[in-house]
C-alpha cells in the first residue's frame, strides 16, 4: 500500500524545505520512493499507483524515460526492422519539429490521456489537420514501443484522433479522390512525347508506360529491363525502386511487389526501345541521360545511374510544356524567361492507368493488386468514384420498376 508522509529539510543555502514523499513497493517488491511538491499532488500520485498496480500497468518513474529518449529508442527499432530511408527521414523530420518541441522532455510514465489532447489541440492551432494527425499517430507508434520494451505501462495515445473536417454533411475522405486528365490532354501529352522523341528518346516510351500500366515514378527509374517480359503475355514486374537519394531498394510495402500486364503495341514500343536503351550497370529500362561518377566504371558507357527525382519530374514538365498545359508560375527567370508550373505529375497518369481498367471492367480486388495498393479501402477510396456507370444504373432501375409496375 502506498504510504504518503512529509520531508522536511534544510538545503544548502540554510533555507527550510518541505515536499511529500510517496513511499510504496513495486511489482517486483522493490521500495520506492516518489517525491511530490504538495500533500495534494502526493495523495493523487499514490492512488494511481495503486490503480496501476491492480491492473499490472505500473511502471516506476525511475525505470521509465523521456519522450525524447522514447523517439531514439523507437527510431532505432524502426531503422532496424528495414524501414525504408524517406520513411525514416519522415519519422524524424515530424517527431523533431512538431513533438519534442510540446512534450521531449516529458517522461513516459507521467503523460496523460488529457495532455495528448492538449498537445494535439496545440498543434491544430499551427498545422493542418493531416499533419496534426501524422504527429499524434507517431506519438501512439512512439509510446507503443515504449510498451513492447517496458518504459511504460499502457498507451494513454491509442485512441486518440483528429476528427476529419466535414463538407456538407458528409465526412471529407483523407484520401485524395483520383481526377483524371480530359482525354483531349492525354491525346496531347502523347503527341508532344513524340514530338520530343528526337531530343529525349524515352519520352515517346515513358509517357505512354505510366498512362498503361499505372508505376509510380520510384517504380519506374527502379524498372530493370530482366522485370520486363515481352512475349506473348507481355508485362511489367515490380521487385525494386530508386528512393530520393537514388538508391535501388525493394518497394515500400509488400503490396509494391506485382506484375501489371501491358498490351502489344506497347511491348512493340518497348522491343524498339530497348535496342536503342543504352546500357547501364543496373540494366535500367530508364536511365539517366547524363552519366554520373557514382555510376562509372572502367567503361565510360556503364555511367548511366537511375534518373533523378527532380530530374523526372522536369521531364514530365517538358512534355507538359511542349503540349501546351503548363501553367505559367507568374515568375520570370535571370534569363527573361516565363517560369513554368506543371499541370499534372507523373501520379496522374498513373490514375489515367486505372481508370482505363476501371473502364475496361477490372474487379476492385485485381485492380489493387496492379496498382499496388496496401489494401481495398483505399483503392475504394481513390478510385470507387470512377466506376459510376449512369447508364447501367438507370437500367437496373427501369428493370426493377417493371417487375413490380409493368
Amino acid at each position: 500500500m502506498a504510504t504518503v508522509g512529509k520531508r522536511q529539510w534544510i538545503d544548502s543555502k540554510g533555507r527550510k524545505k518541505e515536499a511529500w514523499r510517496v513511499s510504496y513497493s513495486d511489482a517486483s517488491g522493490v521500495r520506492r520512493h516518489v517525491q511530490r511538491r504538495t500533500k495534494k499532488e502526493a495523495d493523487a500520485y499514490a492512488l494511481t499507483i495503486e490503480m496501476e498496480k491492480r491492473i499490472g500497468i505500473h511502471v516506476p518513474d525511475a525505470d521509465s524515460v523521456t519522450i525524447r529518449d522514447a523517439i531514439q529508442i523507437w527510431l532505432g527499432a524502426a531503422e532496424a526492422d528495414g524501414c525504408d530511408r524517406g520513411t525514416l527521414k519522415s519519422y524524424k523530420e515530424i517527431a523533431g519539429k512538431h513533438i519534442l518541441p510540446f512534450i521531449g522532455g516529458k517522461k513516459v510514465t507521467r503523460l496523460t490521456g488529457p495532455e495528448v489532447v492538449a498537445f494535439k489541440d496545440a498543434l491544430l492551432l499551427t498545422c493542418s489537420r493531416a499533419m496534426t494527425a501524422k504527429a499524434v499517430r507517431h506519438l501512439s507508434m512512439i509510446l507503443s514501443e515504449s510498451l513492447r520494451r517496458g518504459l511504460v505501462g499502457q498507451n494513454v495515445a491509442r485512441g486518440i484522433t483528429v476528427k476529419r473536417p466535414r463538407q456538407d454533411g458528409k465526412r471529407q475522405r483523407l484520401a485524395k479522390r483520383a481526377d483524371i486528365p480530359p482525354k483531349e490532354h492525354l491525346r496531347r501529352l502523347l503527341e508532344a512525347a513524340e514530338r520530343l522523341g528526337d531530343e529525349d528518346p524515352r519520352l515517346s516510351v515513358l509517357v505512354p508506360v505510366v498512362m498503361l500500366a499505372g508505376l509510380r515514378a520510384s517504380e519506374l527509374r527502379g524498372l530493370a529491363w530482366p522485370n520486363v517480359s515481352l512475349e506473348t503475355s507481355s508485362s511489367l514486374t515490380v521487385t525494386q525502386r530508386a528512393d530520393r537519394w537514388n538508391d535501388i531498394g525493394p518497394p515500400k510495402s509488400d503490396a509494391g511487389y506485382r506484375t501489371v500486364p501491358i498490351g502489344p503495341a506497347l511491348a512493340r514500343r518497348l522491343k524498339a526501345w530497348k535496342l536503342r536503351c543504352p546500357p547501364s550497370p543496373l540494366n535500367l529500362v530508364f536511365p539517366a541521360a547524363r552519366r554520373d561518377r557514382r555510376w562509372s566504371s572502367d567503361r565510360a558507357a556503364l555511367g548511366y545511374g537511375p534518373i533523378k527525382q527532380g530530374a523526372f519530374s522536369h521531364l514530365f514538365l517538358m512534355v507538359q510544356i511542349e503540349a501546351g498545359l503548363a501553367i505559367d508560375s507568374g515568375r520570370i527567370d535571370p534569363k527573361g524567361e516565363t517560369v513554368w508550373k506543371p499541370r499534372y505529375g507523373w501520379h496522374d497518369l498513373r490514375h489515367v492507368a486505372a481508370s482505363n481498367w476501371l473502364n475496361d471492367g477490372i474487379d476492385l480486388k485485381r485492380l489493387q493488386t496492379w496498382i499496388g495498393h496496401e489494401n481495398i479501402q483505399l483503392t475504394i477510396d481513390v478510385y470507387g468514384h470512377l466506376m459510376a456507370d449512369a447508364k447501367k444504373d438507370a437500367a437496373l432501375a427501369a428493370a426493377a420498376e417493371s417487375a413490380l409496375l409493368a
